[in-house]
């Protein structure tokens, strides 16, 4: 088959979802600029949630389906980037690279589309809102079946690495999320008469300390986990006991038994340390995204499939991320693979990570990650 990207097309559309962020739920102007496109590509769209879309493109001789992946949603960061393209939301940035992702999915389309005509099979095309805001946007997707039918399905997550590499993890490709709002409840008091109280910040403190020896006592070395208590609030004035603590608390593992182990020990570790004190508490917690579990052969498909797209100097087996990804839900449903691709790094003067108010990415990568997702779908519709 010849075929090519229209690279002018995938950068201007990049640019364009840059400049327009929307937030997970409220990916109105994206979805609707995406649903156009495909429609004017002859690809069959379905709107599964409001501000997600749906397309299948039909191949001209029946096979098997295969399904690419692509998310919507922007992040509440204030955008330090200085591009002429920059965000025109204020607080509102494309900081992690999903504008990337379905600029360079609707280029994919674009060209398969005009490659139905020698398809033996569909490729189904999956634009997400809300992947950034839990429980994520794939749980509606597959809630309205979008996986019916797929054999298979890929993602592509543009990260902080050599531009235009790929990266393929065998196994866990990312962890499991879980975290919660934690309040001790104390007793406040003057603070020259603690006697009388019951200090939440102590009991707060020992409760931190506690919980960093669940991955060191709890976990085998050769495990990956990780306990964060990314907040602590409690108290105004230094010489007053307060009644209250607050602390934020998320956990990453990347297998189930791990991931209860870790959950159960948390909750040990607080009430053991509240009833010590005196102390009361309440727990809300919210499991997240599962780990995404690679299939092996899913993987392998893609690993071949960068090797001939962008050559095999270009792709290495590595690790996954200990980021969490809601992919996970339709890996956990149909074969699938997620793929790491390189949008630039230090070296290249792009030294900032996902996430960060001046994450960017080499925008002439951009075209590789297209070819990339093409000869994904053209690869597993050829395959027996």
């Amino acid at each position: 088959m010849n075929w090519e990207i229209d690279e002018d097309a995938l950068i201007a559309w990049r640019r364009d979802i840059h400049a327009n962020p929307e937030l997970g739920f409220h990916e109105t102007r994206t979805s609707g600029l995406v649903a156009e496109l495909l429609e004017g590509y002859g690809i069959e769209v379905t709107r599964p949630t409001p501000t997600s879309v749906v397309g299948l493109l039909r191949g001209a001789r029946p096979g098997r389906t295969v399904a690419l992946r692509a998310d919507m949603d922007a992040l509440p960061v204030e955008e330090e980037t200085g591009e002429p393209f920059s965000s025109k939301v204020p607080g509102v940035m494309h900081a992690c690279g999903h504008d990337t992702h379905t600029a360079m999915l609707l280029a994919a389309a674009k060209t398969l589309a005009g490659l139905r005509d020698e398809l033996a099979g569909n490729v189904t095309f999956l634009f997400q809102h809300a992947e950034e805001h839990p429980p994520g946007g794939a749980v509606e997707i597959v809630a309205a079946g979008a996986l019916g039918g797929v054999d298979g399905v890929f993602g592509l997550h543009v990260m902080n690495q050599k531009a235009g590499t790929v990266t393929i993890a065998r196994g866990a490709a990312s962890t499991a999320y879980d975290g919660g709002m934690l309040t001790i409840q104390g007793r406040g008091s003057h603070g020259s008469m603690p006697q009388h109280g019951i200090d939440p910040v102590v009991v707060g403190s020992e409760i931190v300390l506690a919980l960093q020896t669940v991955v060191s006592r709890s976990i085998a070395p050769d495990h990956f986990a990780v306990v964060t208590v990314g907040s602590f609030n409690s108290g105004e004035a230094p010489n007053i006991i307060p009644d209250t603590a607050h602390l934020a608390l998320s956990v990453r593992t990347t297998n189930p038994e791990d991931r209860e182990t870790v959950g159960r020990r948390v909750r040990e570790i607080i009430a053991g340390v509240c009833a010590v004190h005196g102390a009361t508490y309440t727990l809300d917690w919210e499991p997240g995204y599962e780990a995404i579990q690679q299939d092996d052969g899913a993987a392998e498909l893609a690993f071949g499939a960068a090797a001939t797209a962008l050559g095999e100097d270009r792709v290495a087996w590595g690790p996954g991320t200990s980021a969490s990804e809601d992919f996970s839900v339709y890996a956990a449903r149909v074969p699938g693979c997620f793929i790491f691709f390189g949008g630039g790094d230090e070296s290249e003067g792009f030294p900032f990570q996902n996430h960060h108010p001046k994450f960017n990415v080499k925008e002439s990568a951009l075209i590789d990650g297209a070819r990339l997702e093409v000869q994904i779908a053209l690869d597993f519709l050829a395959a027996e």
